[in-house]
């Protein structure tokens, strides 16, 4: 697996800006097979910055009924990075709109 395949994409929600503030930690959905070291590597290198602690956290696949005929969907799992840096390190890519101004 190349570290390009490994980050999927980031989840920008409110909770995931919480992080941001609070904690320095940034939210990442990951590929399956992932694991922390894998993970660590990708991010140290595709954004230039060091990691200090790596949580994942996997959410199963569910089926959903919907619509008047009652059909079946299968919802896809999400497997999720949490990524914490070190201090005075950002990410960019995470910037607010209020910092912005």
């Amino acid at each position: 697996m190349q570290i390009t395949d490994v980050i999927l994409k980031p989840i920008i929600t409110e909770k995931s800006h919480r992080l941001i503030s609070q904690t320095n930690s940034y939210t990442f959905a990951v590929a399956k097979k992932a694991n922390k070291p894998l993970i660590k590597m990708a991010v140290e290198n595709l954004f230039g910055v060091k990691v200090v602690k790596i949580r994942i956290t996997q959410k199963k696949p569910k089926i959903r009924i919907t619509g008047r005929t009652r059909a079946k969907i299968k919802v896809a799992g999400v497997k999720k990075a949490i990524v914490t840096l070190a201090a005075n390190q950002k990410i960019p890519l995470f910037e607010f709109e209020a910092e912005k101004k």
